[in-house]
């Protein structure tokens, strides 16, 4: 079906300052079957300030030596967009463009069979206004008996396609969507049961704490009703979880490992597995009580710091 029915879905890789982060997604782009046949767009943002300024320059003259893909196009930001700005431009960009975008970050690291099952999914459920978007990446839940691939509402972020007609449905205002999940009463299962801190995410991005692209997308198809389709296994991981980018700590409670698609995508009917949503909700609540945890443990320690430093001083 896929490479005779239709071309492959352009994907948009968004950069700024990390090329290690970089090259490693890029080279396990080119490790996917279908890279060649794939257009592949590179938006570098510009730099924050003259501090950053070299490390951008370095992403900027890697992107120029990538091969392996049909096409590289580089779109060069001559100011910083930001992570949400850059991709919400470039993914509309795209989708007017194409009409559909596999989306990926500088710090996801795919699956060879990734672009694969993107493209399969993008193609089966071209005509299904209720689905937002494929994804790629898979909560770390029990998935020796799920099914090969399921749906879940709303939308999501770790390696992603979507098609213009869906993306149509982004709001931008994060207040509206603050407001339309209250009045129509989502509130409370949109965060999973308070487990989730999806809510709190949003109220920050209302309140200028975070520019969050993804909890308003999220939000968007969750008001809408929509769902997005899961990998049984992961196909995506992400290592950005050491410090070094903007919106992702040093702590990985989304840990898990890349895995492998079927070989042909089966269309399944389109509506949420609830078997895989009280797990992926049991998973959120694990993470409440052990984020505490850890939040406890950080607070007892710098108190401990402390006693010993006073103690240190009254000593001397």
């Amino acid at each position: 079906m896929l490479g005779i029915a239709m071309e492959c879905a352009p994907v948009v890789l968004f950069v700024f300052n990390r090329p290690l982060h970089m090259a490693r997604t890029v080279a396990a782009l080119q490790a996917n079957e279908l890279a060649e046949q794939t257009p592949l767009f590179i938006f570098c943002d510009g730099a924050r300030n003259e501090k950053e300024a070299e490390r951008v320059r370095q992403v900027r003259e890697q992107a120029k030596t990538v091969t392996g893909f049909k096409s590289v196009t580089i779109v060069e930001r001559e100011k910083n967009y930001g992570l949400a700005g850059s991709i919400i431009d470039g993914v509309g960009c795209l989708c007017e463009q194409y009409g559909r975008v596999i989306v990926v970050e500088d710090d996801l690291i795919t699956s060879p069979d990734f672009l694969r099952y993107m493209n399969q999914g993008l193609d089966l459920y071209a005509d299904q206004e209720r689905v937002a978007s494929i994804h790629g990446y898979a909560y770390p839940v029990p998935n020796d008996d799920a099914p090969e691939s399921y749906f879940l509402r709303g939308a999501d972020c770790w390696g992603w396609a979507t098609w213009a007609r869906a993306w149509k449905h982004f709001e931008p205002n994060g207040a509206k969507l603050l407001i339309g999940l209250k009045e129509k009463g989502l509130a409370k299962a949109f965060d999973y049961g308070g487990n989730a801190f999806f809510l709190a995410m949003l109220r920050n991005q209302v309140k200028g704490k975070n520019q969050s692209w993804a909890i308003r997308w999220h939000a968007s198809a969750y008001l809408d009703n929509m769902l997005t389709l899961y990998p049984r296994q992961s196909l995506v991981v992400n290592s950005g979880f050491d410090g070094s980018g903007a919106h992702c700590s040093d702590v990985d409670y989304y840990a898990g490992s890349l895995g492998h698609a079927p070989k042909k995508l089966k269309k399944i009917p389109v509506e949420v597995n609830e078997q895989m949503r009280l797990r992926v909700s049991v998973f959120f609540e694990r993470m409440r009580r052990q984020r505490m945890k850890d939040f406890y443990k950080l607070v007892f320690s710098a108190g401990i710091k402390r006693i010993r430093k006073v103690a240190g001083l009254a000593a001397s």
